[in-house]
């Protein structure tokens, strides 16, 4: 029975969390790939950096999920919601009506943003702290996997086959994931008293914002990846610049980038647990910047597929550790009673950079080309790189530890 319950656990932490990754694949990759396989200028794809709005605010109207209904309730209802809205991108799939599409997308992503919360919300209610912790790896992993299908196979599927497949496989998928989890969670704790919980939500920002040394680590998680955020943007319609058609984007960026972005995450996870934090920042921060120069080498010599792959491995590789160190430092700022708040506002920051930066790096590149966007976007991974060598040393727990 309890090998029983413990595959129980697995199975519905595991499928909930690539529920969470998938519609998030599909507003923030697939987006992409299907505008740039519809022809839409640069300026127009660096401009789908903005379907992350939501993500960035959905704060605002998180007090509703804790407010009516429950979790399990939310996030059942967001899946068969999100497989509605993706049997409707069918329609502009089949007449490239660009604009329909992006209204769709920025509704898929609204309602991705509130099922991501009403996932870590049920998540959060229903195991103990110490089982949070433990299950934390494959969290990510079905999360990556999730875009590992986006990305990648449902990609691909659209290149072999057409878009229309694609979305009715995501569709599908979706939908399947709903009633797997209205039958399979197991029901929610009963909820707090409405106002202790809000009671709880102003402390835990206040405790957020009232941190030591709060501003440099602010700026820190706005700048880290803000170099990456604006070369991620370009890369997409820049293999389709280099001649590279759906399926073959769908397995470099989406197949061969996502399994070595997880192996550079893992290698980088490593790192800093025999490292620390403070000592392994800088080395892995400096392998993140500096593999963002590779593009611009793509772009200036315009190699064979094979150096495109092995530029595309590395990058993604080196991005890997990046988000390593990012995901440390932000469960670093976070306190004992408000650890998920805590993490949700830095995550919720982090994400800041890539709708800002994103948004305006197709203007960019149309403006100076390729190789100079990606050198551009090397010059902007700087800032962090000196952040990074003159943060305090007490915003790292193993210094605070020997002090």
């Amino acid at each position: 029975m309890r090998i029983h319950d413990r595959l129980k656990k697995f199975s519905w932490i595991a499928s909930t969390y690539y529920a969470e990754g998938l519609p998030f694949s599909l507003v923030q990759q697939v987006s992409v790939q299907f505008f740039t396989f519809a022809g839409a200028s640069l300026q127009t794809i660096g401009l789908l950096s903005l379907l992350g709005l939501p993500w960035n605010v959905k704060w605002f109207w998180s007090p509703f999920i804790d407010l009516f209904g429950n979790k399990k309730s939310w996030l059942v209802s967001m899946e068969l919601l999100l497989g509605a809205v993706a049997i409707l991108l069918i329609w502009p799939a089949q007449t490239l009506d660009l604009d329909l599409a992006f209204k769709i997308f920025a509704l898929m992503a609204f309602l991705s943003a509130t099922h991501d919360m009403s996932v870590d919300g049920y998540y959060i209610q229903t195991l103990p702290v110490d089982a949070q912790a433990a299950y934390s790896g494959l969290r990510v992993a079905a999360y990556r996997v999730a875009m590992l299908v986006g990305n990648g196979g449902l990609v691909v599927l659209a290149g072999w086959v057409s878009w229309t497949a694609c979305f009715l496989t995501a569709a599908g998928m979706l939908w399947l994931l709903a009633g797997f989890h209205r039958w399979m969670l197991p029901r929610p704790v009963a909820r707090a008293p409405g106002a202790s919980r809000r009671t709880a939500t102003v402390q835990a920002f206040r405790s957020y914002f009232g941190q030591k040394h709060v501003l440099w680590a602010l700026a820190f998680i706005l700048l880290f990846r803000a170099g990456d955020a604006l070369m991620f943007a370009m890369v997409t319609p820049f293999l389709n610049h280099l001649g590279y058609g759906l399926v073959a984007r769908g397995l470099l960026t989406g197949a061969l980038g996502t399994v070595t972005g997880i192996g550079g995450a893992l290698l980088g996870g490593l790192i800093i647990a025999r490292w620390g934090l403070r000592r392994a920042l800088l080395p892995l921060a400096t392998v993140q910047s500096f593999a963002i120069p590779a593009y611009a080498w793509l772009a200036w010599v315009t190699p064979d597929l094979p150096w495109v792959g092995l530029v595309v491995a590395f990058e993604q590789a080196a991005a890997g550790l990046g988000t390593a160190v990012l995901m440390v430092f932000l469960m670093q700022r976070c306190q004992k009673r408000f650890e998920a708040t805590h993490f949700a506002i830095g995550s919720a920051l982090m994400s800041v950079a890539s709708t800002v930066a994103g948004s305006f790096s197709g203007f960019l590149a149309a403006k100076v080309g390729f190789t100079a966007f990606f050198l551009l976007a090397f010059i902007a991974a700087l800032p962090s790189l000196i952040l990074a060598y003159f943060l305090p040393r007490d915003l790292f727990p193993e210094h605070r530890h020997r002090v």
